[in-house]
Formats: structure tokens, sequence, C-alpha cells
């Protein structure tokens, strides 16, 4: 006859409902009490395993580091390296022998699990579970202009409630704000404030600008989250602040990582901005500056001489005379005309007199050059002549000594 083997129940904690108490205790307290006391001793029990798993990563992690860091070193022949290697090594070992006592501890701790009994949490888990959760319809994409309109409206209607949304600072007040005004969980706020951070920073308001930018990227998670579950932004901000005031490590890093990075994205578009703007007001001045003849003053004063420069400076007509007189007659006039199209200089008698001069004299010295000229060639056709002309007597000498000659014969 076979017999059943009953030890496996020796592992197994009675349920707290199944003892029997004193009429004068409060049987549901105790049963409570008790319940309580042992979810609190698995959930230490269940944190020290955790730490333990993470104490043994980080040791592999620091381990991997040092060995990348001595297959580096190893290619090197310097001292330094050297010793840099041997020091390298020692820490290898010593980490080696850290990470064989994690794997002890972990071991241990698995070990002491498999020990413990079963009781009325650990006996079942939950086969399935199944949440409905209202999905928001698809919602045909709208064109540009229809944004913008939007925008423009809710922004009109709004602006007051949304500039006051950017301007909190503690979580809870964020969230009870938003609880009164659910209607600014949208896209629109989120623009809104994002051109909010843009102007303070234009402003030079830097502490302010950093407020906002908080808060916009505390309404850019919160539809990040409803984009992902696929529900309405109004349904799901409570869940971000509950994240994120529970301290979530790895939820808080990458909220601040992406206020970082708005924020720098914010500074160089204020920047460009900034930039933009003064060259529009350089362009508005310089076309102020203008001239008559469309040109700009001071590009021309740069460009000028020295002496004319001087000339201007001083604000000296007789100076300015004396200087043309003394320059090319061509290059005067030049630089003249260009004064006189850009407004730096309005023409006068005197000053039309003294370049009027220089054009005659020009004239006159040219005209007495190829006079000149002129009789230079005049003498050279009449010399090339008279030498045609002896040519000319003398083969007529030559015939006449032929036929002398011929005569004789």
């Amino acid at each position: 006859m076979t017999t059943i083997d009953y030890s496996v129940w020796d592992h197994i904690e009675v349920s707290d409902d199944e003892d029997d108490t004193h009429p004068n205790i409060d049987t549901p307290s105790l049963f409570r009490w008790r319940h309580q006391a042992r979810v609190e001793k698995m959930e230490q029990f269940e944190k020290q395993g955790s730490d333990l798993a993470k104490g043994q990563a980080e040791c592999q992690r620091k381990l991997q580091e040092v060995q990348k860091k001595m297959q580096e070193l190893s290619c090197s022949g310097t001292d330094d390296a050297k010793t840099e290697l041997s020091r390298a090594q020692g820490d290898e070992r010593q980490l080696k022998k850290e990470c064989r006592g994690w794997e002890k501890k972990l071991d241990e701790h698995r070990r002491e699990e498999k020990k413990m009994p079963w009781n009325v949490d650990t006996l079942s888990k939950e086969g399935f579970s199944k949440s409905v959760v209202n999905i928001k319809p698809d919602v045909k994409e709208e064109t540009e202009e229809q944004k913008e309109q939007k925008h423009r409206t809710f922004v009109e209607k709004h602006e007051k409630q949304i500039k006051h949304f950017g301007m909190l600072r503690r979580w809870d007040d964020s969230q009870k704000y938003l609880s009164d005004n659910p209607h600014l969980v949208c896209e629109e706020t989120a623009n809104y404030l994002v051109i909010m951070c843009i102007d303070l920073e234009v402003e030079e308001k830097h502490a302010l600008m950093e407020q906002v930018a908080h808060q916009t990227i505390v309404m850019q998670f919160i539809l990040e989250l409803a984009k992902s579950l696929k529900v309405d932004p109004r349904g799901c901000f409570r869940q971000f602040f509950a994240k994120i005031k529970t301290a979530d490590q790895q939820y808080q890093d990458a909220f601040n990582d992406e206020l970082g990075s708005f924020k720098g994205r914010v500074r160089d578009r204020a920047k460009i901005r900034i930039e933009k703007a003064m060259k529009e007001y350089e362009e508005e001045e310089r076309q102020k500056r203008l001239g008559p003849g469309g040109l700009d003053p001071v590009e021309v004063y740069e460009t000028l001489p020295e002496e004319l420069q001087k000339c201007f400076d001083e604000k000296d007509i007789q100076m300015l005379q004396d200087a043309i007189s003394k320059m090319d007659p061509t290059e005067a006039k030049l630089h003249m005309q260009r004064c006189i199209e850009s407004g730096l200089w309005v023409p006068n008698s005197q000053t039309e007199e003294a370049l009027g001069g220089q054009e005659e004299e020009k004239e006159e010295t040219e005209t007495e050059t190829e006079k000149e000229k002129e009789k230079e060639t005049e003498k050279e056709t009449e010399k090339e002549k008279e030498k045609e002309k002896e040519k000319e007597k003398e083969k007529e000498k030559e015939k006449e000594k032929e036929e002398k000659e011929k005569e004789k014969e």
C-alpha cells in the first residue's frame, strides 16, 4: 500500500484567518496586522535581492571598463602606459574578487528564498488581467491653416490662464490648476508656452524663461503620455503627476534631460531671432542713409583716400579743393561723383569750377600733344616722299647711261 507524503505542507504558512483568538482580541485587526507584517517582510526581502542584483551589475560594469582600458594601454609602449596597465591589472583582480562576493551573496539569497514558506500571497498568481480604456477615436489630420486658426482662437480665449500655468512651480499646484482647467491640456498650450519661452529669452529674462520652460516640458510629457496610451490628454495628466511625484529616478532623469535640451534650443532660437532683428534694423538704417544716387555715405567714405577723408572730417572746403587739384582728374571726378550720389557732399560752384578747370587743362594738354604728333607724322611723310623722288632720279640717270652706251655700239 502506497503512502502519501505530506511533508510539502510543512512549508506552507497557515492563513491568518485560521487561528483561534481570544474573545477579547479584535480578530480582524489582528489578521490585518499579521498580513501587513508579512507583506512588509516580503517587500524587504525583495528589496534586498534587487539591491544585490544592482550591486553585482555595477561591479560587472566597472570590470568591463577596466578590461577595456587594459586593452587600450596594452597597445601603447610608453612608461606611463605600463604603470597605468599595472594599476589597471590590480583593479581588475580586486573587481573580480568583488564580483565573486556579489555572486555568493546572490546565491545565498536565492537559497533563503526557496526555504521561505508559502502563504496566501505566494500560492497563486494572477492568470490574466483585463483593463478597458476609452480609446480616442481617430480624427482626420488638420491642415496648417486650420491649426493656425485653432491656435489663434484658443490663445485669444485662454491666454491669461496659460500664462498663469506657466508661472507655477510646485507639482501639486500644477495638478490642481489643470484639474480646475482641464481644457488647457492640449497642443495649443504647449505651443504658446514655447513661444513665451523664446520671447522671455529675447528680453533677457533668463530665470523666468527657465520657469516657463519647466511647465512647457510638463505639458509636452503629458501629451506624449496621452499619445502612447491613445487617450485624451485631459484624462491622463493625473497619471503623469503620480508618476513624477513617486521619485521614479529613470523617469525623473528623462524629464530633466529633456528640460535641459529644451532650454538650449530656446537659447539658440532666441539668438537667431536677435541676429535677424539686428540685421533688419541695420538694413533699415542703411536705407535711411542712402543718398540721392542710392549709395551709402558710410560705405563711400570708407573707400575714399585718406586725404579726402581728412577733408570731410575737418569739414574744410579749401582743403578739399587742394586735395582734388593734386589728384588725377579722372580719379577725383569719380570720387566726387560717388560722394554726391551718396549725399556725403552737396555740390556748389567752387567745387564745380575746380573740377571744370582741371578738365579744361586736361583737354588743352591733350590737344597740344595731338598737334605735335600730327606735325611729326607730316615731317616723316615728307622725308619719305623726298627719298622716293631721289630714287626715281637715280633710275632715270641709269636709263640714260644705258641708252648712250647702246648708241655708241
